[in-house]
């Protein structure tokens, strides 16, 4: 099975885990368990603004940074641009926090609210270099709106 038909097998799977629940720790913790299982990336979690700065929310993986600034990093620049960040190499973004040396490549989305505001955002590494193409933005980002619409509205 390709990515992309990973992706449209999870993405029903997302919506069926997570359909009417409004905690924000149970969804989010279980759409980083469904992912990671799906695609056996390095890290896969959730940063969420919390007094001023993104906070270390549900994941799966090994330690990682607990703050992180706007603007800052990868997560921090996605916050503060507003946009998907999609890093085929991490040693080569300006600002990278190297919250683990395995990590080669990352993809970070946005999150919002119903008022558009950035909420958090969905953090994933991957240990090789260029792993995360336009087939991951599309499907993450619909898997974000998924939770966010859940979530969030």
């Amino acid at each position: 099975m390709n990515k992309e038909q990973k992706y449209q097998q999870m993405l029903p799977q997302l919506a069926a885990l997570i359909e009417g629940e409004k905690d924000e720790v149970s969804v989010l913790a279980n759409t980083s368990a469904l992912l990671s299982e799906t695609f056996g990336w390095l890290w896969t979690g959730f940063y969420l603004v919390r007094d001023g700065e993104l906070r270390l929310g549900p994941f799966q993986g090994s330690v990682a940074c607990m703050h992180i600034a706007k603007g800052r990093g990868v997560c921090g620049t996605a916050w503060e641009q507003d946009a998907t960040q999609v890093v085929a190499d991490v040693e080569a973004f300006p600002g990278h926090i190297a919250c683990s040396s395995l990590s080669r490549s990352e993809i970070v989305v946005p999150m919002h609210n119903s008022q558009g505001e950035v909420v958090g955002v969905l953090d994933i590494d991957h240990s090789e270099l260029s792993t995360f193409d336009d087939t991951d933005r599309k499907y993450l980002e619909q898997a974000v709106l998924l939770i966010t619409n859940t979530l969030y509205l």
